[in-house]
């Protein structure tokens, strides 16, 4: 694929999540702020509305400006590691298709987050899992935690080096 097609791909499927998200939080917005939880499965599995001006699991409340730098930090991250996929990998190589739809995941989340603390200066949260009293969260959180889940075991048990030598920052015949 071409790095202009690549793009294009990246940032509309994005677009669709981030999309998704709000969509939801608007949901939540307009269905649960101000009502009790609707209980979906009892005693395991509800829709709350909260107001999260922490991050993950309320931690660091009031910390809007870390929570902008984390962000764009996670997202120019993201981009880098895209703009240097190869158009093909090589046949020996595994395919970089996971790392990118793991890179999608995770900037539609940091970007889907970061749009709420922007716009309201809060990220608005509705799933709680009441069974194990999980911290309630969104889609965004949702798209983060999978796609970094997935990094972790792809880079653990899928990829080797070799695979991932279009992510070096040294050149070939460097050595540490």
């Amino acid at each position: 694929m071409k790095k202009w097609k690549q793009f294009a791909v990246f940032f509309l499927s994005c677009a669709v999540l981030v999309g998704l998200d709000q969509w939801t939080k608007s949901l939540a917005v307009k269905h649960l702020s101000g009502h009790p939880p609707l209980v979906l499965i009892d005693g395991i599995f509800e829709l709350t509305y909260l107001e999260n001006r922490g991050a993950a699991f309320g931690m660091l409340q009031g910390r809007q400006s870390f929570f902008f730098l984390i962000a764009a930090a996670v997202i120019a991250a993201a981009l880098f590691a895209v703009w240097r996929m190869p158009e093909r990998q090589a046949p020996e190589k595994k395919s970089l298709i996971p790392l990118y739809l793991c890179a999608i995941g995770i900037v539609s989340g940091a970007a889907g987050n970061l749009i709420d603390r922007i716009l309201q200066g809060y990220v608005v949260d509705f799933f709680y899992f009441r069974l194990i009293n999980f911290p309630v969260f969104n889609v965004a959180d949702c798209y983060v935690t999978i796609s970094a889940a997935a990094l972790i075991i792809l880079f653990l048990f899928y990829y080797k080096d070799s695979d991932l030598e279009p992510f070096s920052l040294k050149k070939k015949g460097d050595s540490l």
